[in-house]
């Protein structure tokens, strides 16, 4: 068969992607490795920039969001036990995150993209992508059958993460990949209890870090600092609570809001990007070009600033056959991807004890962060960074 855009991976950036385009009638084709059920099933973080709600908003997927979603206004530092309220409307204008869970996000595209018809083939094998080079690649691929399945495209997107078969189709001469990786790791872990918190908490404790979340106002989220090879059974239920209390404590004796904890998991901290975002007729997108740590909340965020930029890219070639924005679809991506990187590398290190620092290294951290509860400016920075630096209009 034959589309104009075919698009592997079904997260967040594809799935919006393939929105965005077929709003603006161009066709598309999406793949996916897994099962819908389980793609909507995988929970991951989902603090949501302002730019992220507009552009849901925009495309018409934003009711569900603004029903079940948390506004959040600002958010909280806690050091030594001492709180202040980083306050996002009135240091920026007006704007403010939202917090709402990955899977919900892929939910509300796959509802929007099955009821509009939309190609989505879920649980397909064996991807290889074709001719990246000539103005005609192609997708191979087969179901579980194992019969072998043609699609045809003008372009192809990689949105399917960072083992994905898109970035390993491109030469590794033809890329270059920069990476850091933490000292520390996080522990997440869901429990059912009501809201501990109105906003989210960033907390530094004398050993560690920890964060207080939300996903409902049953369901909350929390993660805390841990050593990156631990292993989730290396954390009792005790040990994640008295953990939590002493790291969060407070002066005037704040406690988090407990209950029965049904999943842990321990997530690696790493920075990685691959540049260029583009090998021929291919378009890398999301995770499948770079990786941020999770503490300043970029990475879906940045997958779908990536696909902004790029579906109107793609309508400017379809609508006026001007490949100007395609051209600098990668250099212009880039540019938000390592301001975010900074702002992620930042705050991870601000806010987490780094094993082995000395006295000295101690002690500057602890006179950043109190400039930082100090200082408006320093505040200022920090807020326009969280909610979202501005984005460029949806369509022309």
């Amino acid at each position: 068969m034959r589309t104009q855009v075919a698009i592997i991976g079904a997260g967040p950036a594809g799935l919006m992607l393939s929105h965005l385009l077929y709003l603006q009638g161009i066709e598309s084709v999406v793949l996916e490795r897994r099962s819908r059920d389980a793609i909507c099933a995988t929970i991951r973080a989902g603090v949501l920039e302002q730019g992220t709600v507009d552009l849901m908003s925009d495309a018409g997927l934003g009711g569900r969001m603004r029903r079940e979603g948390f506004r959040h206004e600002g958010t909280v530092l806690r050091v030594g036990g001492v709180d202040r309220r980083i306050d996002f409307v009135e240091l920026t204008g007006g704007r403010a995150v939202m917090v709402y869970a990955q899977h919900e996000v892929i939910k509300d595209l796959v509802d929007a993209r099955l009821a509009s018809g939309g190609d989505l083939r879920f649980e397909v094998a064996n991807v290889s992508l074709h001719d990246l080079a000539s103005s005609r690649p192609f997708v191979r691929y087969g179901g579980y059958s194992g019969e072998l399945q043609t699609v045809q495209a003008d372009f192809i997107v990689g949105c399917d993460g960072t083992h994905g078969v898109s970035r390993a189709a491109i030469a590794p001469q033809a890329l270059q990949t920069v990476e850091h990786r933490y000292p520390y790791g996080w522990l997440g872990m869901l429990c059912k209890a009501p809201p501990s918190s109105d906003e989210l908490i960033y907390a530094l404790g004398d050993d560690g870090f920890a964060l207080v979340s939300t996903r409902s106002l049953q369901v909350q989220r929390m993660y805390l600092q841990c050593d990156p090879r631990d292993q989730p059974e290396d954390w009792s239920d005790d040990r994640i609570w008295s953990t939590l209390r002493a790291r969060l404590a407070t002066r005037d004796g704040w406690q988090p809001k407990e209950g029965v904890i049904f999943d842990k998991t321990v997530i690696g901290m790493r920075s990685s990007v691959t540049e260029p975002m583009r090998h021929g007729r291919l378009f890398l997108a999301g995770d499948a070009a770079h990786v941020v740590p999770p503490t300043g909340a970029k990475g879906l965020n940045l997958a779908m600033s990536d696909v902004r930029l790029l579906s109107r890219a793609l309508i400017r070639f379809y609508r006026q056959h001007g490949e100007d924005l395609l051209d600098a679809y990668s250099a212009t991506a880039l540019r938000r991807v390592w301001r975010a990187q900074r702002f992620s590398w930042w705050m991870t290190s601000l806010l987490h004890r780094a094993p082995g620092a000395d006295a000295f290294e101690r002690k500057l951290q602890d006179a950043e962060l109190d400039y930082l509860t100090r200082s408006r400016a320093a505040c200022t920075a920090l807020a326009e960074n969280y909610v979202g630096l501005p984005v460029g209009p949806l369509w022309d």
